[in-house]
Parts: structure tokens; sequence; C-alpha cells
């Protein structure tokens, strides 16, 4: 499209006529999505309007314009000319601010459709992000649910355990412990971590952190008995308290009553030292051996007779004794028979001859120890002056 323009155009109507001029100019007008097309027609007076009276008969001959209405008409004109000119000037400017309003648009559109571009990513994004989320609040569901459940495992398992067991903390504050372990180291479940030393316990325990730094450094069980305040007999057991990385941060620690043992061992060492004594007092020459036929021990009656010392018979074999002086098949069958027949014999005859005392006539009586497990008692009598 372009401009178009007329001038000198007469308008009559039935009561009077008036000089125009008019002016065709295109212009656009951005939108949205594209741009339209509009035109501005512009009508300009160039003389005022005059009325019609009785126009005359035309005549065959035209008159002549005068030299004031040509001149007229020339003033006419020029200010016509010079308003159509400023008009022109002035939608061009505004052409040119429609152009850069129109750009500022196009601008504004290419952000705008990178921010919803922008904005899209960001929504995938966030979308992505949630079902992270979604999966890691899932997993964490899971993970406390398993935690949940091992915390009832081990609450039901130390709640269970009928022994005294401590559980302490790199810092040596108390973490958990068991029923068994509540009375016997005075504590209470607002105990949990207090340091240990702060507590008055029923059993003493003077040199626990040095176990438990030794324990550390040698990463082996330390152990050590110990009574509590009634006399009773315990023993402690300090294990290390290791992670799933394999790291130590704490210690695990164990009573163990044997205060039972302790008694049985005190009876038995009783009841030894009342066999022994009896033993000693007995004039035959007596032996106790194992189930190998190693010599356990023997009275003081067997080392006159042979004349052999403590060191040269204890924890030696039988038939190696004085380089198998005591080699006699005979006794060797009878003794092979005790331990798995439980049988016995009395009064087997021995003329052997010895290194130290020379040829003897012995009597042997020998049986299996009644609760003793496997130990052989043989006793020995000496008949060769009878």
């Amino acid at each position: 499209m372009r401009q178009l323009k007329k001038e000198g155009l007469q308008l009559v109507d039935p009561h009077q006529r008036r000089r125009i001029s008019f002016e065709v100019m295109p212009f656009q007008v951005p939108t949205a999505m594209a741009t339209e097309d509009y035109c501005l027609v512009l009508f300009t007076e160039i003389s005022p309007a005059l009325p019609l009276v009785n126009p005359p008969e035309p005549s065959s001959a035209a008159t002549p314009p005068s030299s004031e209405e040509i001149t007229r008409l020339q003033q006419e004109l020029t200010t016509t000319r010079q308003y159509l000119q400023a008009i022109i000037e002035e939608q061009e400017a505004t052409n040119q601010d429609l152009k850069v309003a129109n750009e500022e648009i196009l601008s504004s559109n290419e952000e705008l459709q990178s921010t919803n571009e922008e904005l899209q990513t960001a929504k995938e994004e966030i979308q992505a992000t949630n079902e992270e989320l979604n999966t890691i609040n899932e997993e964490l569901h899971n993970r406390n649910l398993e935690l949940h459940l091992v915390n009832n495992d081990l609450q039901n398992l130390l709640t269970g355990v009928n022994i005294p067991v401590l559980i302490l903390g790199s810092d040596l504050r108390i973490r958990r412990f068991t029923p068994m372990a509540e009375k016997l180291f005075n504590l209470i479940s607002t105990d949990v971590g207090r340091p240990f030393k702060d507590i008055r316990a029923n059993i003493d325990l003077p040199n626990l952190e040095a176990l438990i730094a030794e324990m550390i450094d040698t990463l082996s069980i330390q152990e050590q008995e110990l009574q509590d305040e009634s006399g009773h007999w315990y023993l402690l057991r300090i294990r290390p308290y290791k992670t799933t990385e394999n790291r130590i941060e704490g210690a695990v620690i164990v009573l163990v009553d044997i205060d039972d043992s302790k008694q049985s061992l005190r009876l038995l060492a009783a009841a030894r030292d009342y066999a022994e004594a009896i033993v000693e007092t007995v004039r035959h020459p007596l032996i106790v051996l194992d189930g190998d036929f190693r010599i356990q021990t023997t009275n003081q009656a067997f080392y006159k007779l042979f004349k052999l010392l403590p060191q040269e018979v204890e924890n030696q074999l039988l038939f190696e004794l004085g380089e198998g002086e005591w080699e006699i098949p005979q006794l060797r069958s009878l003794l092979e028979d005790i331990l798995p027949h439980n049988t016995h014999f009395e009064d087997f005859e021995v003329h052997h001859g010895f290194e130290q005392i020379g040829t003897k006539t012995l009597l042997l009586n020998a049986c299996q120890v009644v609760n003793a497990g496997d130990l052989i008692l043989l006793a020995i009598e000496d008949v060769t002056e009878r």
C-alpha cells in the first residue's frame, strides 16, 4: 500500500459548495500475534463554503477568474499544503513511535516466551525433585519402620536377657542396660546419657576406664573377677562395641555370675586338699593317671620307695618313667581296659627290676576314680620281703 493525495476537489450540495482535498495514508498496528493494516483518510477544506444563490444559466463562454481569486486560491493552497505537511510529519512521528512500541512489544513477547520456557523447565525440575523427594520420603518411612522394629527387637532382647549387660559409648556415657544391670549397677531409666563414673554401683569397678582403654588398644576382650557388696562373685567381661562400619564406638560390659563355680572350686580345692592329706598319710605308694597314662600326682610313699624326685615324675608317662622300666605288657593291657570298660584289678603281682632300687616284687591294685572323669588310681604294695 502507498500514500494517495488529491487536491482541488469541489464538493457541491443543493445549498452550498466547498473546495476540499483529501489524503489517504496507510499504517500498521502491531498486535500480539501479527500486524494489522489500516488507512487514515484526511479531508481538508481549502475555502469556506459558498451558498448557491440562483446560479446563472451556463453560458457558452466561461468567465476567467480574477487575480484576487487566484491569489486567494494560491494562499489557501499553500496553507493547505503546510497543514498537510504538518499532519504528515506528525503521522510519521506517530508511525515511528508505533514502530518502536511494536519492537518493544515483540521484544517483550520474546522475553515472555523465554520466561515461559524457563518456567516450564523449572516446573519439570520441580516435578522431578518432588518425585525424588517422594522416593526419599518413602525410603525414610521404610527405614523408620525398620528402625522401629530393630528398637523393639533390641528392647525385648535386653529385657529378656537374664544377664547384667551395660553398653557405654566412647565417652563412657550410659547408652543401654538390661533389667539385671539396673540392680547390680544401681541404675534407673533416666541414667541413660549420664557418665558412668557418676553412678554409685553396687559392685566395685576400680580400674574400669583402664580396662576399656586396653580393650580399645588391643581389640581384645578384657576379663576380671570381682565381688559385689554381698561377696557374690562375678566375671567382668568387656567387649568392644563395633558399628556396621567396624568402628569401635564404646564398650559392652557383661557380668557373668560365677559364684557357683567359685564355690565349687573352693569346695573342690578343699576336697582335694583333704584327699591329698589322706593320700599323704597312706603308707603305700599311690599314683593318679589320666586317660593317656600320664602321671597327675603321687604321694610321698611313692617317691620314697622308688627314690625319685617330683620333677622326675609329675606329668610324665607311666610307661616312659625310668627309661621304660614300667613298660610291662600285661600291666598295660590291664590299665587300658579300666576306663573303656569300667574294670579294675587287684593284687596283680609284678616281679621286676628297677634302676634305682633293684628287683622288687609288687602287688598292684587299680580302679577308676569315682566322679573324677578319666582318672585311674594305681596303688602299689611292696611285698619283696615276704
